[in-house]
């Protein structure tokens, strides 16, 4: 029997890089972002954002790049809080760390 995933636990480094693999984009700004995401965050990211991280990446890439830039908002199944928390630390990661 399985259990189930705890949302607030953090990845293993396999699912970590999994979900690094699977984030690769063809649009440059929506990499970049991406990139900046996992140097800030990639040692804590939970299974709740990365369920969040994986909705986002199932949208086309002009997309993903209207949310990051906060030109649209979150809207239908996208409309939860995993993606607007994994949306929000995007955004953050505009800025390079110090």
């Amino acid at each position: 029997m399985h259990e189930a995933p705890v949302p607030h636990a953090t990845l293993d480094a396999t699912s970590l890089n999994r979900l690094r693999w699977q984030c690769r984009r063809g649009m440059l700004e929506n990499d970049l972002f991406i990139e900046r995401f996992f140097l800030r965050n990639g040692a804590t990211v939970t299974e709740c954002q990365a369920r969040g991280l994986q909705a986002l990446m199932n949208l086309p890439d002009n997309d993903l790049l209207d949310l990051l830039l906060a030109r649209k908002l979150p809207e239908g199944e996208l409309a939860v809080p995993e993606v607007r928390n994994v949306l929000a630390l995007m955004r953050t990661a505009r800025e390079p760390a110090s």
